[in-house]
């Protein structure tokens, strides 16, 4: 990724006169439990940590992002594989029965208990002072009817003016509908409107196809290429939002 003074400009020019800011769940305010994939894969005889898991996953976004475009959803077994998959590619895990095995004891957890179960470092800071800073927060999330019941039980929710759950509306991201649904409960025209999330097919061009600006979180630099404003976790857009938060009061007062 760039400076980060350059990016720190680039977050500000995108949140410039913004009512709304609205974020993504999974790897921007929810993060994986990267020991659980660990502990799979050496269960399957592939010795590896918990930070080398990170560092693989934050750098196969992209690799997953090209991949959807044959898949209609992320929300299916199959693109949940494809998303393991590329995680084990990064990490150099041949294709065979020992990477079935690992994929089959994540795939058991994250049905059972959801692998994104814990905030990310300074997420819920971030949710907390980009409200107080005077913007309507919000989640859209492509998820299967349970997010809000989980932020909230992670302490996330109490500061979200609205969520919107792709198994509870019955439209997914990247189609623009689901972001018409946000803007319209935080009564937001689209183009005051800001998303944060980590895939750019699904968020950064789902939430431009509804008028929306989009920030991408690319905590690894992976995204090079990426035509969009980039942060490296929500604590560095929070450190944004506040420096334009008197701005955000001003204009909703």
């Amino acid at each position: 990724m760039s400076g980060d003074a350059g990016a720190d400009a680039s977050i500000a020019r995108e949140i410039a006169g913004a009512e709304a800011i609205v974020f993504d769940a999974g790897n921007t305010l929810l993060s994986i439990n990267y020991g659980v994939i660990a502990e799979a894969l050496r269960e399957s005889g592939i010795a590896v940590d918990a930070a080398a898991v990170r560092d693989a996953e934050w750098r196969a976004r992209p690799t997953f992002d090209a991949r959807l475009a044959t898949l209609r959803s992320t929300e299916t077994a199959s693109a949940f594989r494809a998303y393991c998959d590329a995680v084990f590619e990064r990490l150099a895990v041949p294709p065979g029965p020992s990477a079935d095995a690992a994929y089959e004891r994540v795939r058991a957890y994250n049905a059972a208990q959801n692998l994104w179960d814990a905030p990310i470092p300074g997420a819920r800071e971030a949710v907390r002072d980009v409200a107080r800073a005077g913007y309507a927060v919000g989640v859209v999330s492509n998820s299967r009817g349970t997010i809000e019941a989980h932020l909230r039980s992670l302490g996330l929710a109490d500061d979200l003016a609205c969520v919107v759950d792709s198994g509870v509306v019955g439209v997914e991201k990247p189609d623009p509908r689901v972001f018409a649904i946000a803007a319209e409960r935080l009564r937001v025209a689209p183009e005051r409107a800001v998303y944060v999330g980590d895939l750019y097919s699904v968020d950064v061009a789902g939430a431009r196809g509804a008028g929306w600006r989009a920030i991408l979180v690319d905590p690894a630099g992976a995204w090079e290429r990426a035509d969009c404003a980039r942060v490296r976790d929500v604590g560095r857009l929070r450190d944004a939002v506040v420096a334009l938060g008197s701005r955000a009061r001003e204009r909703r007062t």
